[in-house]
């Protein structure tokens, strides 16, 4: 198991340096004791409240790259204090991974406020997730109903959705676009046909198309 050793002090103060190489040593033999690997060892000197943290934010970003699947920290209050650090277990969660905790010899123990709270954040994004389908669905069905056929048109069709394209095509917004969808129903149905985009990026395609039309037509 590859795994992150995060370790964290309040201040700046010379005090606290005892600290932060004491929690890196004991981080490190915990790891040679469990077999795991460490990939990145992150030293922090932040507020724990404070989500904006260069360090947990590379943190996460290297779960979720899939460099890592675990964070070992001395304590959980190490991780984040207050509203950080549900936030951050609750991000972990998501990504799959977990927090090993020195003091607890495993992931840590949480209040039964704190699991209330992660257990509403886990049901709020699964709303989310659930009212996004649908949006992405009602775009799709109205789009086709006008006699938008994305299988003569999108070449990523086979390849499934959710495939990031960067490359979206002016043709099908423009197509869409006169079927008199908004740009939010045109964004919702190309995101259902593997193009990630969003309402902004549609409106700003049609716009520049457009605005480089009429240039074209008054340089003529």
């Amino acid at each position: 198991m590859k795994a992150i050793i995060y370790c964290r002090v309040s201040t700046d103060k010379e005090a606290q340096d005892t600290s932060i190489v004491r929690q890196r040593e004991e981080l490190e033999r915990l790891a040679e004791i469990h077999n795991i690997d460490v990939v990145k060892v992150i030293e922090e000197r932040h507020s724990g409240y404070d989500m904006d943290r260069d360090g947990i934010i590379e943190a996460l970003a290297m779960i979720k790259d899939k460099h890592a699947s675990m964070i070992l920290v001395q304590d959980d209050t190490r991780l984040g204090r207050g509203h950080a650090k549900i936030a951050l277990l609750h991000e972990i969660r998501k990504l799959d991974a977990k927090v090993f905790s020195l003091n607890e010899q495993g992931e840590p123990e949480l209040s039964e406020s704190d699991l209330m709270v992660l257990n509403i954040l886990a049901a709020v994004e699964e709303f989310q997730r659930k009212l996004v389908n649908y949006k992405i669905k009602r775009g799709m069905n109205r789009a086709i109903e006008n006699g938008y056929r994305p299988q003569d048109n999108l070449s990523n069709l086979d390849k499934g959705g959710g495939r990031e394209k960067i490359d979206v095509p002016i043709e099908e917004i423009l197509k869409l676009r006169s079927k008199k969808l908004t740009f939010h129903e045109i964004a919702a149905t190309l995101r259902g046909v593997g193009y990630e985009v969003s309402k902004a990026t549609v409106h700003r395609r049609y716009k520049e198309y457009n605005e480089s039309l009429n240039h074209d037509n008054n340089g003529s």
